[in-house]
């Protein structure tokens, strides 16, 4: 068996996560890349990586490069004599780094590879209706998330979970499929598979303004899927029109009500306990949501300050 010594990359809370099982599985963390520190929120205040914060607590030798082809950041990297990379959401490495270690570097990824390549492999999950996905450790190469895969396991994705809930269920399953991933490579057995192209293969695009509005005119289930998608983060959006006032609303939680009514589509309708939403086949009740410069509410929390007016709409 060989004796691994670790050089781990991750930057958010689910990276945190899988760096937090293979240390408690004794293995030997040499290093911590994550990004640069950055200002952040109103005060931009600086602000810290998920995966620094973990690394500092832990005492875990940190590096924290802007350039990652800098000589002298290769140079610390060869210092700290790793013979394995671990990648779990960060950003494409160069091939000087990636190939470093003699035993290489693996990423894990929040899908079935090769479906779901890119930024927001779980928000298109469900985005998408798919009804499973899982995690996939594979060996990185000059491409992003096409490399040579080792493991993966699979899970249900339940009706009405949200990427926020899948999120933390993946992270579970990643941590184990990152453990049974450095079993394998201990004992030199490794087997992979080649990630096989074809046209059906669905992309994780990123998120971003446009892909994250609610358009009205869809079906119950894909408006709702997107909602359920994007929360708690970034969240869906659209604009609330009443009398003179637009307002660009977030939207966390919903549900279809199936109904027929004669309510053009993006049509208002409330009373003190719930807002809904005209679409062609019933309306979406809001059930979580937030206004410019307030908090996320629940919709009855809402209505005991704010009301409508019969000209209320969404689009």
């Amino acid at each position: 068996m060989e004796k691994l010594r670790i050089i781990f990359m991750g930057t958010p809370e689910f990276a945190v996560g899988i760096l937090d099982t293979i240390i408690k599985n004794n293995y030997e963390v040499v290093g911590v890349i994550t990004a640069a520190d950055k200002p952040a929120g109103r005060g931009q205040k600086i602000k810290y990586s998920a995966v620094k914060e973990y690394a500092l607590a832990n005492n875990l030798t940190l590096l924290q490069p802007t350039n990652l082809k800098d000589e002298n950041f290769l140079a610390e990297l060869k210092a700290l004599n790793a013979n394995l990379q671990i990648v779990v959401a960060f950003r494409m490495l160069p091939k000087v780094v990636w190939e470093m270690p003699a035993l290489g570097t693996f990423n894990l990824h929040a899908s079935l590879l090769p479906n779901y390549r890119g930024a927001a492999p779980i928000n298109w999950a469900i985005i998408n209706g798919e009804t499973k996905t899982g995690v996939t450790t594979f060996f990185i190469d000059d491409k992003i998330d096409t490399g040579a895969m080792i493991l993966n396991s699979e899970i249900n994705i339940e009706p009405e979970e949200t990427a926020g809930q899948l999120h933390d269920r993946l992270m579970h399953l990643g941590s184990s499929t990152v453990i049974d991933t450095l079993k394998v490579i201990e004992k030199g057995n490794v087997k992979t598979t080649i990630q096989e192209d074809n046209a059906e293969i669905k992309t994780a695009y990123k998120l971003n303004k446009e892909n994250c509005k609610i358009d009205w005119s869809k079906s119950g289930v894909e408006i709702n899927n997107l909602i359920r998608g994007l929360s708690p983060y970034p969240a869906s959006w659209c604009f609330l029109k009443d009398q003179n006032e637009e307002l660009n609303i977030k939207i966390y939680e919903a549900k279809l009500v199936s109904e027929s009514h004669s309510y053009e589509t993006g049509k208002l309708i409330s009373n003190k306990k719930e807002i809904k939403i005209a679409i062609k086949e019933g309306f979406i009740q809001l059930l979580s949501l937030q206004f410019p410069g307030k908090k996320r509410m629940l919709a009855s929390e809402l209505l005991n300050g704010v009301s409508f007016s019969d000209a209320a709409k969404v689009y």
